[in-house]
């Protein structure tokens, strides 16, 4: 029986046919701005260093900025965060902290307990929660702590120093409802966990993202205090000239505080301030006592509502705010409806997602997908740009430095992140798989982001895709043929019928791609792969980013079985296209065989013989051969050997009816059949449903791969698969 669609449904049905635009605002703003290469202007590429957590208070972002549990419209010209002060910390709490990755033991982390509690993908319903120390924030003692442990040792956490002891810290929760896209009710409620009476200084703040001090003659918008309307305590405009107008009210009484977003170079660089108006101002003001850090015309591009909260141990309250692109007379009038609205719409989002899901499995996937949600957020960068700079020109280096042949990236996008704290920009293979999870509940956002990746402004001319911005040039996984297609198939599930139009456009991309690594990871031309990091760090036993002396080459099983996989989700993608345009089913045809003769390369069907395959072993492994071509087998049991697996499809009788020429390829090989030798699980027989198999791994080698993958004692664990088998517990000799 057919569900009719729910509230939240609908949104998402008017954003797709463009009558609103609910993704106008979102959770877009990032948990971490300081320490990205974005920001980073130095000659040598210490990205961490150039730009420190320490500085981040008063120094104004050149790309994007961050906050704490913030929201911002799709382009970042205006922002909404919480800014907090327990009385005992040096500077306003108005970002997560964390180690950079020079400081922690095992790298960059974030050191502090924040949880997206709910979210629907319009944004109309947001829910966040921060835990805020009433004890001074032990920021020097966590750098140093960690600091003091080598990479065998736990890393040393909030949680450790003792500030949460006797439960002294303050819940501070943000709730969002929107009335519609360009209206959103705000309600922060804090709550003292603690046994005894404790002061909070609350701060939300609104600003507008630095755009004018990168160039002359640029335009300034502007934050002014306004007159309040009916049932508000204060009111703020706001005036920008792309976004238009919005106005921000508060339900109780504040003092509001102005300022501009631009860096303190006094503080900084010991110049001279171009305005005595600064970004770190309401540090200073509340801190310091610098009252004459803010700006008395109550004007600026930064404001903070500053609000001093009392509360006995236990006890909590809350504060009411609206942001409107429209001035309303009663801005309050129905918050508390919108907001338990709301609630109410994600739940019935929710149910209908997973129906029949028991409570706990129901509440599992609605957090994760939440966290899928608030990991959404605004990128920018235009490498060409960042590599001329702006008004003060950078280090010559940096022209011939890193990611100097990516000059065509030009991003200002929304992008779902790995994480908007450790890992704030995009990486092209884990968003392939986000894709794949954001199909379920919002197709069109999957979709676009697959094609995003693959535009003019991210694709390589010469068919690479961007890594990350660490090294645009680095090779991840060629999984975005697979995140299409799975996003492909979620949507005919979900309407009823696939987007033939994006499979083509994508196909289109991904094929230029896939030349680039036939091209440039088959360099001897034995469909034997290499790939170097392939953006799995724990599964090898040395960097195999780094070039191996002079004569020696590098196979990789990895490498190889993604290749197979590539391969396959081509020739699917072909045979569904196929299904609208007879014409496609040429490539389709081009895409197994090259699969084929990967399948064949890595069984040593090639002249060199060289198999990935150890019969003896019954495992896929690395090969590294010598400058006298003789192979070796790299006896590692990891991840590396199980990638092959990967590379399967089911192809079905809707495809092959429309593709008689494949169907005549798949019988011609007779169960994976190439050059008189059986190499593959591709049998020319249908099962029960008329489905084929198309799969590198055959029944000869699958379950020798499950016996080790299966086994306790090698790469199953109580949770989940070990990236590297526990025989290397004992055997660390290779």
């Amino acid at each position: 029986m057919k569900t009719t669609a729910n509230a939240e449904q609908n949104r998402l049905k008017a954003q797709h046919k463009a009558r609103e635009n609910w993704r106008l605002w979102g959770p877009y703003l990032a948990e971490r701005a300081w320490g990205t290469v974005r920001e980073d202007y130095s000659a040598d590429g210490e990205a961490w260093d150039y730009f420190n957590h320490e500085q981040a208070p008063a120094r104004a972002y050149r790309w994007n900025e961050d906050g704490l549990g913030g929201i911002c419209d799709e382009q970042q010209r205006l922002c909404f965060a919480v800014a907090l002060w327990n009385g005992r910390d040096p500077i306003l709490k108005e970002r997560a902290f964390g180690l950079d990755g020079n400081q922690g033991n095992h790298g960059e982390d974030v050191k502090e307990y924040y949880f997206y509690r709910d979210a629907t993908p319009s944004h109309s319903w947001l829910r966040f929660l921060y835990k805020y120390p009433q004890a001074a924030f032990p920021y020097e003692d966590l750098v140093e702590e960690n600091l003091r442990r080598d990479r065998q040792q736990p890393g040393y956490n909030l949680l450790d120093t003792g500030v949460f002891d006797e439960s002294r810290y303050w819940d501070v929760e943000v709730f969002y409802a929107k009335a519609s896209p360009d209206q959103i009710h705000i309600r922060i409620k804090v709550t003292n966990r603690g046994p005894d009476a404790a002061t909070l200084h609350l701060l939300p703040q609104l600003w507008f993202r630095n755009t004018w001090s990168w160039e002359n003659e640029t335009e300034r918008p502007q934050l002014a205090m306004t007159t309040p309307p009916d049932k508000a305590s204060f009111a703020v405009s706001a005036e920008h000239s792309t976004l238009g107008d919005y106005f921000f009210y508060g339900s109780e009484e504040a003092q509001l505080l102005f300022t501009e977003n631009e860096s303190n170079q006094a503080l900084l660089w010991g110049d001279e301030n171009p305005t005595p108006y600064v970004k770190d101002a309401f540090h200073r003001f509340l801190i310091n006592d610098e009252k004459a850090a803010i700006n008395p015309a109550s004007q600026g591009s930064k404001c903070a509502a500053w609000m001093q909260i009392e509360l006995a141990g236990g006890e909590q309250t809350y504060r009411d705010f609206v942001l409107s692109a429209r001035a309303l007379r009663k801005p309050f009038a129905g918050h508390d409806k919108l907001l338990a609205l709301r609630y109410t719409e994600a739940d019935r989002f929710y149910e209908q997602l997973l129906p029949g899901g028991d409570g706990e499995d129901l509440q599992i996937m609605r957090q994760a997908l939440a966290g899928m949600i608030w990991n959404k957020q605004f990128y920018h960068f235009d490498v060409d740009r960042w590599l001329q700079g702006d008004l003060i020109p950078p280090p010559e280096e940096r022209k011939k430095g890193r990611n100097h042949a990516w000059r065509h990236l030009r991003a200002a996008d929304i992008i779902s992140m790995p994480d908007s704290w450790e890992y704030p920009w995009f990486a092209a293979w884990d968003l392939a798989y986000h894709c794949a999870t954001l199909a379920l509940f919002d197709v069109d956002f999957a979709k676009d982001q697959i094609e995003l990746m693959l535009s003019e402004r991210y694709l390589h001319p010469n068919g690479q895709i961007p890594a990350y911005e660490w090294d645009f040039s680095d090779v991840n996984p060629p999984v975005q043929a697979m995140g299409a297609l799975k996003v492909f198939r979620g949507e005919r599930i979900q309407r009823g019928e696939g987007d033939i139009s994006f499979l083509q456009r994508v196909f289109h991309k991904l094929l230029l791609n896939y030349s680039w690594w036939i091209n440039r990871k088959d360099k001897d031309g034995l469909n034997l792969f290499e790939g170097g990091f392939l953006g799995l760090d724990n599964i090898s036993v040395y960097d195999r980013s780094e070039s191996l002396p002079r004569g020696y080459n590098l196979r990789q099983a990895d490498a190889t079985g993604w290749m197979a996989m590539f391969s396959l989700n081509m020739t699917a993608i072909a045979l569904e296209i196929t299904t609208r345009h007879s014409e496609y089913e040429d490539i389709a045809i081009q895409c197994y065989e090259q699969f084929l003769a990967l399948a064949d390369a890595i069984a040593g069907g090639g002249e060199n013989g060289l198999s990935l395959w150890d019969a003896e072993a019954g495992f896929f492994k690395d090969v590294i051969t010598t400058p006298e071509g003789v192979g070796h087998h790299i006896d590692v049991y990891s991840w590396v050997g199980l990638i092959p697996l990967f590379a399967c499809e089911v192809i079905d009788q809707r495809l092959l009816k429309n593709a008689p020429r494949f169907r005549k390829l798949l019988q011609r090989h007779k169960g994976g059949l190439f050059h008189g030798k059986s190499i593959c699980a591709c049998p020319a027989w249908e099962n029960g449903r008329g489905e084929h198999l198309l799969a590198l791994v055959d029944e000869r080698m699958l379950p020798r791969i499950l016996e080790r993958l299966l086994d306790e004692t090698q790469f199953l664990s109580p949770h989940g698969v070990r990236s590297l088998s526990r025989v290397h517990a004992k055997q660390r000799d290779l």
